[in-house]
């Protein structure tokens, strides 16, 4: 399957979802029939030819695919409500998907998807499996985990969604400053999984990547006036810009501070920066917007001894106010080493030594070695580095900390 066609099933997958879950309810049989009516695109497309409709394919194959799953044994507890459902609502393929607004759907899913009932890696996942139309094998690569594990963990999701009463309806408007604060964060998990993967061969994962992006951008067209959704799309565009940047020729793992600032992605940097620009001069700054201009502040510089490292340091302690974290601690000490030396950041960092959130982290260790590396204390920044590299379930990562402590033998 070709990845025009890839990506044109990403993008049906959740309209033709929502269509279906809109118009029989019980969101987790339409997701599972969505679900099969991908694995069946994805097998006949590729020789059959793409439909001429095929929004009106996936939803045809996957009503009666819906049909059949209401007729099984495994839904003889869900059949009456919706076979009745679909006794009383003939199927007529692409008329359910034009019935409501596209937009409404997606940010249901959203919604639906990111439940509070779940936990963050059950968020993603169905995030994941539902709105990027990735099926369970893919998901489970996501995770690192065997499809007969990821498989019973959506399942669960599902189920926990359907107990908590959840239906197929956007939430009152009281809940959706608290409900968007986790759809934000899911799609940051995501985004940040895929631009530094927490464990495995590999550095980074694209796909990932690309589909946190995919999601943010079509998040950001939903609610155009909402600062934090537009902050978190700049964000990702500024950091996905230096992704080609961030390996050498040897898959070694490139800092900022050595990166080829000719590799970064001119487009990408420049759609980034003209967002944040404009969101933070029209809304109040949030967490979202302060990384983002933190993130722009490294790309418009010209080099990486030319950083305005002031400016970040400043930008820092606000991100800090407004929502304090040991990872914003972490990220403002190497700020503050850069503009009041690197005692002063490592003292900044002494004070995350008792957060039990940093206790098993391998960043912690990783930048208190560059910063006495910087300090000149190569001894002891020796040893920060092996210990980084011991916790790290990261391969690439592991070996370039362990080449930062053999380059100070």
């Amino acid at each position: 399957m070709t990845a025009r066609t890839e990506d044109l099933l990403r993008e049906l997958a959740p309209r033709v979802l929502g269509a279906l879950a809109r118009r029989y309810g019980e969101f987790d049989a339409c997701e599972d029939a969505v679900q099969e009516a991908l694995i069946a695109a994805s097998q006949q497309w590729p020789t059959a030819g793409v439909p001429d409709n095929p929004r009106a394919w996936l939803s045809a194959v996957a009503t009666r695919r819906l049909v059949d799953h209401v007729r099984s044994e495994v839904a003889r507890r869900r059949r009456e409500a919706t076979a009745a459902a679909l006794a009383g609502a003939p199927v007529v393929p692409g008329v359910a998907s034009e019935q409501v607004p596209e937009a409404d759907d997606t940010l249901t899913l959203l919604f639906m998807c990111c439940h509070p009932s779940l936990t963050p890696a059950s968020q993603v996942a169905l995030t994941l499996r539902a709105l990027g139309g990735l099926p369970t094998a893919q998901v489970a690569a996501a995770f690192l985990v065997p499809e007969a594990t990821m498989a019973p963990r959506i399942s669960r999701a599902k189920q926990r969604i359907k107990q908590a009463g959840a239906t197929f309806d956007l939430p009152p408007k009281s809940e959706w400053h608290d409900r968007l604060q986790v759809v934000r964060h899911v799609l940051y998990l995501i985004f940040n999984e895929g631009y530094t993967a927490s464990s495995g061969a590999h550095l980074q994962r694209p796909d990932l990547v690309a589909e946190a992006i995919r999601l943010t951008r079509s998040l950001h067209r939903i609610l155009p006036d909402d600062g934090e959704v537009a902050g978190l799309l700049a964000l990702m565009l500024l950091t996905d810009a230096r992704r080609r940047a961030r390996t050498g020729p040897d898959g070694m793992l490139v800092p900022l501070a050595e990166q080829d600032r000719t590799r970064w992605s001119a487009d990408t940097a420049e759609e980034g920066l003209a967002l944040i620009t404009r969101t933070m001069a029209t809304f109040p700054p949030g967490p979202y917007q302060l990384q983002a201009a933190i993130a722009a502040v490294h790309m418009e510089a010209a080099s990486a001894d030319r950083t305005d490292w002031p400016q970040i340091a400043a930008l820092y302690r606000i991100l800090e106010g407004l929502s304090p974290n040991p990872m914003v601690t972490l990220n403002r000490a190497v700020a503050v080493a850069m503009t009041d030396g690197p005692r002063a950041g490592l003292e900044l960092l002494d004070t995350l030594e008792a957060d039990e959130r940093m206790a098993r982290h391998h960043r912690l260790p990783a930048v208190r070695a560059h910063l006495l590396e910087m300090a000149g204390d190569t001894a002891a920044a020796r040893e920060s580095y092996r210990l980084a590299a011991k916790r790290t379930a990261s391969l690439p990562e592991q070996r370039y900390l362990t080449e930062r402590a053999k380059r100070l033998t």
